[in-house]
């Protein structure tokens, strides 16, 4: 479950993941079987099932703890960041799967959650509909950080996760993490309940 590595690999990042500002990813289950991603389309879409949320985050915790990610060292001076979404899709949706995700791992994990850091700031189409070089332009200039909070509110923690359902492509969460390392972020994980591939 911790950043998978590739075979060979002793650091934290691939050779084609060296200019990434995320510096990993935790994920739980993989997003190829068809249950995690019946699971994962309800949480998300029509019937939409909030609650979800809450079995969905035991088994991402669980997964931290098999892998060892249970110790104070990793999550000291740390804080939750769920990847935000328009006002469109919350309109619709009724609530934002992510953030609901990252409050069921602030209760188990004990660490905050901030919501008001990142936002979305342009509505998107669906990443699933597109290809990686879509999904690249799909999300440029859509996230920006709030303009009412000081800048020196990220440099003061040493990590923080941002945190989203899936993990596809890494778009998202590469263009999140961008805008928070230009905010002052120091150390950027991605916490997902699946990976693809």
């Amino acid at each position: 479950m911790p950043n998978r590595l590739p075979q060979n690999q002793t650091s934290g990042k691939c050779s084609r993941c060296q200019n990434k500002n995320l510096s990993g990813i935790y994920s739980a289950l993989s997003y190829k079987q068809q249950l995690v991603k019946k699971l994962i389309y309800q949480f998300k879409y029509q019937p939409y099932l909030k609650d979800l949320s809450q079995t969905l985050a035991s088994i991402v915790v669980e997964c931290l703890f098999l892998a060892g990610k249970n110790t104070e060292e990793v999550w000291q001076n740390s804080i939750l960041i769920p990847v935000p979404t328009d006002k469109k899709k919350l309109k619709n949706r009724g609530y934002n799967q992510s953030k609901e995700l990252a409050e069921e791992l602030s209760k188990i994990l004990k660490i905050p959650v901030v919501t008001d850091t990142l936002i979305k700031i342009k509505p998107t189409k669906p990443q699933m509909e597109l290809n990686k070089i879509e999904r690249e332009k799909n999300l440029l200039d859509a996230f920006c950080i709030n303009t009412n909070l000081a800048k020196s509110d990220l440099t003061k923690f040493s990590k923080i996760f941002l945190v989203d359902d899936v993990y596809t492509t890494g778009s998202t969460m590469e263009e999140c993490a961008k805008i928070l390392k230009r905010a002052g972020a120091k150390e950027i994980w991605g916490i997902v309940i699946a990976r693809e591939g």
